[in-house]
């Protein structure tokens, strides 16, 4: 497939930008929007969405958006903040789904590309609680507008009392390894033990696990 040039995904006259800060700033001290990297329009490019979307608008206006000092991570063109952009996080990890969030408990969301449902383009969790890809039934844009107003209850049961002071003292480039693991039938909040590794290796552990977890599943069939 030709890739698009940058002069057809850049639209500044009808851009996302003004209704993704107005969604962000909406409730007071709960977003927060990152300057946009100087590797902006290179990760637009390799995104291939037109800044006319939200997903756009933020891969190359911004360097990502933190909310709630970092308990979830929506990528952009990277940024000190979120040391990670929307294109160089999925090279080598994405493959029929596209990855664009996670949150400080090792939980991922991707935009399906048909690795993962019937390939619409809606959003799904990799969830640290059952090491599935779980459908959200709904758009980025809706997720978007959720994730910057209120989880409603979509983290009560890996969420602890203090936590939160916890995920505010983590670096962005990190999130929770909990010990025992959220998947497993011993599992306790608050966790015995706690620590924060790189995203990365938490996303590379949790496939493997998921790989093996399979396997034995198969194997007892």
């Amino acid at each position: 497939m030709a890739m698009r040039p940058l002069s057809e995904l850049i639209n500044d006259e009808d851009s996302a930008i003004s209704f993704v800060r107005t969604t962000a700033l909406a409730e007071p001290g709960r977003c927060v929007v990152h300057p946009p990297s100087e590797f902006a329009a290179d990760v637009l490019y390799h995104t291939q969405v037109t800044t006319r979307s939200p997903m756009g608008a933020i891969a190359y206006h911004t360097g990502g958006i933190s909310i709630l000092d970092g308990w979830l991570r929506i990528l952009g063109s990277g940024s000190a903040a979120i040391p990670r952009s929307l294109s160089g996080w999925n090279t080598g990890r994405s493959d029929g789904f596209h990855l664009f969030a996670d949150d400080a408990f090792g939980g991922f969301f991707a935009l399906d590309g048909g690795a993962l449902g019937p390939g619409k383009g809606d959003v799904f969790y990799f969830a640290p609680r059952s090491l599935e890809w779980e459908p959200l039934d709904c758009s980025y844009t809706q997720f978007f507008t959720w994730a910057c107003t209120d989880f409603r209850g979509f983290y009560d049961d890996v969420i602890w009392s203090g936590c939160e002071t916890v995920i505010a003292d983590m670096k962005p480039d990190r999130c929770f390894f909990f010990y025992p693991p959220l998947w497993t039938a011993e599992r306790v909040l608050p966790p015995i033990d706690i620590r924060d590794i790189p995203v990365a290796e938490v996303w590379g552990y949790q496939m493997e696990m998921r790989l093996q977890l399979a396997s034995q599943e198969a194997s007892c069939e």
